[in-house]
């Protein structure tokens, strides 16, 4: 071979390696350059302007559109959430007064002879408003994310406890017995909205269970859930009519003239779902009715 053909082996050698070598660059750059759009974006305050497309590839160009428009949607829904938070606060807030002075001058009236009917239908539905209106907040606060559980490993004797001193009055108005298992079964829960969620079950229980009845409450720990059990004496639920039951607003037809609005067990599925768990009956029509809320365990 001459010297020529050894002078073209190695400027072919060098040419080579000089385009991986600039390959090898322009690579780099680029994934840098994504890396910085990927942390800036993470950081919320990415802008098209950082960058100049001009210099940039197609991929490059791509994603920083892309990005711009997450950054955009992503501070729209905050706006949104905010507006709903304060849409959710006024309703709350401007709705107590007007009720609590309902009450007030309904008191007042029945302290007088006469229309004592009217009144007792006017304070049953303005207290049905008052239950309606804490639900639809709780509620929307809860499917919205304003309110965000926070499940934590304790003890669920506290909370059962808690929430059966809540439901005592109601279930000594009616002369029902409530029975309690003690338990030291733990599970991961968030203490304040599961103890909404079992007195919403015990609620539920004492309402339908007739006067003089009784209500048991016993607790299950399983390999990866515990159960709290709330069983009462009531007319029970056709098994057509169970996967319905946890729908927002759902009431039986043969339950329409009992007091609340259809969604404690809605708002208990709310709750089971947003820690990880859920909930679910056990029923037979003239043998009363099981609910159960599963929640995870470590």
């Amino acid at each position: 071979m001459t010297v020529w053909g050894y002078a073209i082996i190695a400027a072919s050698i060098l040419l080579a390696g000089g385009i991986v070598f600039c390959y090898r660059r322009r690579t780099r750059r680029i994934l840098g350059s994504l890396s910085r759009m990927l942390d800036i974006a993470m950081e919320g305050n990415f802008t098209e302007d950082s960058f100049d497309e001009s210099l940039l590839s197609a991929l490059e160009s791509k994603l920083a559109h892309y990005l711009a428009a997450s950054t955009v949607s992503a501070r729209n829904v905050a706006e949104e959430k905010d507006k709903l938070k304060a849409l959710i606060g006024d309703i709350s807030h401007q709705t107590k007064t007007p009720i609590a002075n309902i009450l007030l001058y309904t008191q007042l009236l029945m302290e007088q002879p006469g229309n004592l009917d009217f009144l007792d239908a006017l304070e049953g539905q303005t207290r049905k408003l008052q239950s309606l209106i804490e639900a639809l907040v709780k509620t929307s606060r809860l499917e919205s994310g304003i309110i965000a559980l926070h499940p934590a490993d304790g003890n669920l004797q506290t909370v059962i406890d808690a929430a059966l001193s809540q439901i005592a009055p109601k279930a000594a108005a009616k002369g029902i017995q409530i029975s309690l298992e003690p338990t030291d079964a733990d599970a991961v829960f968030d203490p304040k909205w599961t103890e909404e969620a079992v007195y919403n079950l015990l609620d539920n229980a004492v309402k339908y269970t007739p006067a003089g009845g009784a209500v048991g409450v016993s607790v299950t720990a399983y390999q990866l859930f515990s159960a709290v059990h709330v069983s009462d004496a009531g007319p029970g639920i056709a098994e057509e009519e169970q996967p319905r039951v946890f729908q927002r607003f759902y009431r039986g037809a043969e339950h329409s003239d009992e007091e609340g609005v259809g969604i404690g067990l809605y708002l208990v599925r709310q709750i089971a779902e947003g820690q990880g768990g859920y909930v679910k009956v056990s029923s037979r029509v003239g043998s009363g009715s099981t609910f159960s809320l599963y929640l995870p365990r470590k």
